[in-house]
């Protein structure tokens, strides 16, 4: 891996990175207009779903025979993990409806030590003393970052739950979307995958929208949310993540948490006192052990 493409791979994984960490504070906004859960993310996945299918149509006559085509069972395999990725914004934005961003964001981040956990589960083998260490520091990173050592703050225990299940859901998708159907274009892995979230995210708008849907959502916030979260940072992440590789990219990606609570900061007035930002601090450093790779001296 040359110099030149690492950094290419940085500058996307960056960009992808800072386009989610705006992304909550958007929905925060849109639920400020009275605008439901149900409303922002069904806007946000057909209008997302036409932005990758205008792409994959790009793509097709641009490469023409050079494109790969999904197998069926691509598809399904695709769409399957799309899953998780429907139950991460559903559960991500009810989280927010409930808390603030900046401490939203940073349950997300709980990834981290459930990646872990997970990847302890699945290969049935203990994890290393780095991984430990960056555990125990994404703990103590997590209590200052959302201030739940203060008495005088109160936290809705709903958005917790949400916010736990959230990146619960996040590290489902983390797993699988590195692992299943790498051959085909990131394009088309990225619709497969909405297609599969849009299931989840429409079945939650039948079942939960009691009002006269507002359609004016798709204009107001439907655009921003699908770009920033549907379109953009799947597809620049998609790209930049083979150029950097997974531990470098990691750790680039782990912006997404000071963008997040800087958005939250500037444009919702959210407190955030200093020991939060030692807290948000330690949950990167974290990412960094984790994903560094250390001398072996014997």
């Amino acid at each position: 891996m040359s110099q030149k493409n690492a950094l290419k791979g940085v500058f996307l994984v960056a960009l992808g990175a800072t386009s989610y960490g705006m992304l909550a504070t958007f929905v925060k906004m849109a639920y400020a207009e009275g605008f439901t859960t149900a409303e922002v993310t069904t806007a946000q996945f057909i209008l997302g779903i036409s932005g990758i299918l205008l792409i994959n149509a790009f793509q097709k006559l641009k490469h023409k025979e050079n494109v790969v085509k999904a197998t069926t069972k691509n598809i399904f395999s695709l769409m399957l993990a799309g899953t998780s990725m429907g139950m991460t914004s559903l559960f991500y934005y009810l989280a927010v409806k409930y808390i603030p961003v900046s401490i939203g964001i940073v349950l997300l981040m709980q990834t981290v030590w459930m990646g872990v956990l997970l990847e302890m589960i699945l290969e049935k083998k203990f994890p290393s003393f780095q991984k430990i260490i960056a555990v125990l520091i994404v703990l103590v990173g997590t209590l200052l970052a959302t201030n739940i050592l203060n008495n005088d703050i109160e936290l809705d225990w709903r958005g917790i739950g949400w916010g736990v299940l959230a990146a619960a859901s996040f590290t489902t998708t983390m797993f699988t979307a590195n692992r299943v159907a790498v051959e085909i274009s990131s394009a088309q892995r990225s619709l497969y995958m909405l297609l599969g979230g849009a299931v989840i995210v429409f079945s939650f708008a039948l079942a939960t929208q009691n009002t006269p849907f507002n359609f004016s959502i798709f204009l107001k916030w439907g655009i921003v949310l699908s770009l920033f979260g549907t379109i953009i940072p799947p597809m620049l992440m998609n790209a930049g993540f083979p150029l950097t590789g997974i531990g470098l990219g990691s750790i680039v990606s782990a912006l997404e948490l000071p963008v997040s609570v800087m958005m939250a900061f500037v444009l919702l007035n959210e407190e955030v006192i200093f020991l939060q930002w030692i807290g948000i601090v330690l949950i990167i450093l974290a990412i960094i052990i984790m994903n560094i790779k250390f001398k072996n001296n014997n």
